[in-house]
Order: C-alpha cells, then structure tokens, then sequence
C-alpha cells in the first residue's frame, strides 16, 4: 500500500484562500450577548433593557487569505426593547440597526447608526425612559460588537489555520545524567566569525497590467495611499503614512514595502514584496502606478519590476485581482476600451505587363509555328495532284 503524501508546510498551507461560513453561528451570538443588556437610573424600579433580538440579517463568514485570518461580514440586527418607569408603567419599543460589519467594527470607516421606535403611548415618564434608552445604549451595543471579531477568531479560528507548533508524540526525553568529568577542561577557543552571507541574485522580469475606470484620479490616488480608505478595497487591514521613504503594508501584511515618491494624481512609486513562501526572501520588486486622466475616466497602469522569473503569470494574476477586481468590487466601472472592426480590403491583381525585349522574343516563336500550320495543309494537297 502506498504511503500517504506529506502534509503541507503550515506556511504554504496556511497561503491560500480558505473560507467558513459562520452566519448561523454568528446570529446566535448576537442574541447571547445583546438579550438582557440592560442600564438602570438611580429612580428606585425605573430601567431599560433588551429583550430580544428577533432578526440578523446578512452573511458572516471567516476567511484566510496569506496566512492571515480576514472576518467578513455585513448583518442588520432588529433588536426588541423594553423598560418599567418609576411609577411602574411598562414602556416597549424597537431599535434598529442597519450595519454592523468589518468596516465599522474594525477599521472605523464610518459609524453605526441606530433607529429607535416608541411602541408605548407616550407620557412625560416614558419620554424620560425613552430618551435615557438612546442615550446610554449606543455606547453599550458598540462595545459587545467590538468583542465579536475576537470572538469569531477565537471560535473558528482553528478550522482553518493549520498549526506551526511541532508534534510532541516523538519528543525524546530528557537525557540521562553523566557523572562529571575528572579531566581538566581545556581552554574554550574561540568561536569562529560568521561569514557574511551575501543576498543571492534573483533574474527578474516586469509585468504590467492596467485598467480604466469610469473616475477621477485623485479619487483612484486616494483608494491607493489613504489608509482608511484602503480597506475597503482590500478587504483588510492597511499600514500607510503616503509619504517618500515610509513603510506600507497592505492586504494585512500580504504586501509590504516603501514608498519611494508619490505625486498627487499622477504617479505612485514603492518598493513592493510579497510575504510568500514562493517570493525569494530580502528581495524587493518596484511598483509603479501610473494615473492618466482624460475626459470622463482614468487609466491605471500598474508596472512592478523585479519580478522574480517564473512567478510571472500568478503576480499578474494577483495584480489583477486584488488590485483590478479590488476597484471593481466596490462599485468601480471599469471600461473596455474600443477596438474598431473592419475588413481588410483585398489586394489588387497586378497583371505583368510584357517589356518590348519580351514582345520581340515571341515573333520567331509566332512565325515558326505558322509555317508548321501551312506546310500541314499544303502537303496533302501536292501529293494528291
């Protein structure tokens, strides 16, 4: 029987793109830890509470891309609440919720917007309660929605990552003790200088790919340097100062380099690696982003030299999709420049005409064969006479 093939290294297992849905699990938990929240004033019997979450709409899911875990998600919650006045009066309502997801929660791109609703007839009492519901609440919800990704991690987290920790199973024992030496310990010499190790050459070559997209370029501009922006096309976190001789890291950690210059609008130059098993260690590529606006759209041209030879067609691959189809997820129309048809014309016939040396060559040819044709005709009618 034959032996069943090696596992993967964890660092080339852990590279490729690995997802789990977990919206049902995730709809559970938002009911675990928002149903009973509850704040209290300091009237004796009067607080506020939630008492149910009664829709998560939205996919959530867990996602390993380049060794790094990428949570994903978008819900809307529905959540139900309720809270007793002071005088004992029960007061019922509704909040809503229509975004909770990774771009808020974890990079902050903008803010949660909660809608509350009145079930209860309104009196000066209730109105109080009400008014303390919407104030104290909002503070609350966004510090259990900030625990949510850590949780995810924690929960499913294993499920996709494979681990790096060696096996213990064959781990040798400590070893048994020796008596100790009698004999004088000689000098210790002295340990030899580590040769320098010098980087080892890599061939490379360039690759270009390029897009045009139905916007201005210094919108585009910013998709590319500001860090709050980054991430809404990468999904995932980004490191970037945008400026000459500061570092970056993009598709969390995916991509690192520098930047050598930038020119608002125009042009974008860094130093360019990819955190892979395949990417030659201590060598740098160059990118350079070109914008070129004309009248109603803009032109990105991507150009990274220094690509090692052989990687050729994935780091174009990668260009093209996380950079190209990264503008085009959010809403970015790319357009297919406009290649004119048309049938080739045929070519004319050229006759050859004959020079006059051509024309005098064929006269003996003519004369010779009349003669053949008279002396056919003539000899049977002597012979006959």
């Amino acid at each position: 029987m034959a032996a069943p093939p090696a596992p993967l290294p964890s660092s080339t297992a852990n590279w490729h793109w690995k997802n789990k849905n977990i919206t049902k699990w995730g709809q559970d938990w938002f009911e675990q830890e928002l149903t009973g929240l509850r704040v209290e004033t300091d009237k004796e019997g009067e607080a506020v509470w939630i008492s149910k979450v009664f829709n998560v709409a939205g996919d959530i899911e867990l996602g390993q891309r380049k060794s790094k875990l990428i949570t994903i998600y978008d819900c809307e919650l529905a959540l139900e609440w309720e809270g007793t006045t002071a005088d004992g009066t029960e007061v019922k309502g509704r909040l809503d919720i229509p975004e909770v997801s990774h771009e808020i929660t974890m990079d902050g791109l903008s803010q949660y917007q909660f809608f509350w609703s009145l079930s209860t007839a309104p009196t000066p009492e209730i109105n109080s309660l009400f008014e303390i519901a919407k104030a104290n609440f909002p503070k609350i919800l966004e510090d259990v929605f900030a625990k949510f990704p850590a949780a995810i991690f924690e929960t499913h987290g294993k499920d996709l990552t494979v681990s790096t920790a060696p096996s213990r199973a064959n781990t040798p024992g400590p070893a048994a003790a020796t008596p100790p030496s009698t004999t004088p310990a000689a000098a210790p010499e002295a340990a030899p200088k580590p040769a320098k190790k010098e980087p080892k050459a890599v061939n490379t070559a360039t690759v270009i790919v390029d897009g045009i997209f139905k916007a201005a370029a210094d919108d585009l501009f910013g998709l590319l340097t500001d860090e709050k922006r980054i991430p809404i096309w990468t999904r995932a976190s980004a490191q970037s100062a945008a400026k000459p001789d500061t570092e970056y890291s993009l598709f969390g950690g995916g991509v690192k380099g520098k930047y050598v210059s930038l020119t608002p609008s125009k042009e974008i130059v860094q130093t360019w690696a990819l955190s892979s098993p395949t990417w030659p260690s201590d060598h740098t590529a160059t990118l350079t982003t070109t914008l070129d606006q004309s009248e109603d759209s803009t032109k990105v041209t991507f150009t990274l030299s220094g690509v090692p030879l052989g990687m050729e067609d994935e780091i174009k691959r990668n260009l093209e999709g996380y950079y190209i189809h990264g503008f085009k997820s959010i809403g970015y129309v790319q357009l297919i420049p406009y290649v004119p048809s048309y049938t080739p014309k045929p070519k004319p016939r050229v006759v050859k005409k004959l020079n006059a040396n051509s024309r005098s060559s064929l006269v003996p040819v003519v004369a010779v064969t009349v003669l053949i044709l008279a002396a056919a005709f003539t000899i049977p009618f002597f012979s006959s006479s």
